[in-house]
């Protein structure tokens, strides 16, 4: 199992001054260290649940561009592009320009967003969660389509594109798309059909573990109605628990989700605490979860 590093909380202590230099530190050690995914969320405001908009939030892709000029070997995404924020050929080209920079470290990161105080509060339109999916799903087909050899048009219900140019291409010809969530009958689906990864959230209760079982079985059988390939979907999680504090309990939990499939898990720094030496002691882990 690989180990991904959700970096979701910018306050720690005098943030103020020292924000830019954790950040960087951080990378670099999850770099140097062997963590396989670094990312970071796609909000203008802080969640609620970590501290409200007043707490300090940094831009996702702007921050992403600035950690594949300081990083090696990680790959970079956000946890999850929301799709209302861009429109889906400039989102194209921004990931694509990301991958470039960095070697073809890139991950589109997706979903179809849901902090309505944000958008609310800059202005930003917030369709009808039906809506919401119906752009998330044209998104993906455009992207698709512009890390192709076709270069015509995009007739859409919510987006038309009379060209769909974009060059230069990915390293490697596309950007593999992650789609977060665990919606059973909208988002599932649209990893079964469009995805090349999934993201869920797991925890160390026996509840928690069986809601991932179940949301596995879920898209194996979209993967089945679909025709899709469900091995070939890469399958992570956040997990919401103690991780450095007891690492043995830790280790033990994840050997349980590597048996349903799950080759990555994401940890997060807590709020509030130093991000440096919380990361020089994950990194720790790093040869024994690989190792399971």
């Amino acid at each position: 199992m690989d180990l991904g590093l959700h970096y979701f909380t910018f306050t720690h202590p005098e943030w103020e001054t020292t924000l830019a230099d954790k950040l960087t530190e951080t990378a670099r050690i999850a770099d140097e260290g062997g963590v396989d995914l670094f990312t970071v969320m796609d909000h203008w405001f802080q969640m609620e649940q970590a501290g409200g908009p007043f707490e300090p939030m940094l831009e996702g892709y702007t921050t992403l561009g600035y950690l594949a000029g300081i990083t090696d070997n990680v790959r970079l995404s956000l946890l999850v592009t929301g799709v209302t924020y861009r429109h889906p050929g400039l989102l194209a080209k921004t990931v694509t320009t990301l991958d470039r920079l960095s070697g073809g470290r890139a991950l589109l990161g997706m979903g179809a967003a849901w902090y309505e105080r944000e958008h609310q509060g800059l202005g930003v339109p917030y369709p009808p969660t039906a809506e919401r999916f119906e752009r998330l799903e044209e998104t993906l087909e455009i992207c698709r389509q512009m890390w192709s050899e076709n270069d015509g048009a995009y007739d859409g219900k919510h987006y038309q594109l009379t060209e769909t140019i974009s060059l230069p291409q990915p390293v490697n010809g596309t950007v593999p798309i992650l789609i977060g969530g665990g919606g059973e009958k909208k988002t599932l689906r649209l990893v079964a059909k469009h995805g090349q990864g999934t993201n869920l959230f797991g925890g160390p209760s026996p509840e928690a573990v069986e809601t991932v079982r179940h949301k596995l079985e879920v898209l194996r059988g979209h993967c089945d109605d679909l025709g899709t390939d469900y091995d070939a979907i890469e399958k992570t999680m956040l997990f919401q628990g103690p991780s450095v504090q007891d690492p043995d309990a830790f280790l033990r939990s994840m050997e349980e989700y590597a048996a349903l499939g799950i080759t990555l898990v994401g940890l997060m720094p807590t709020p509030y605490v130093d991000p440096v030496p919380w990361t020089t002691s994950l990194v720790d882990l790093v040869p024994r979860l690989q190792a399971i």
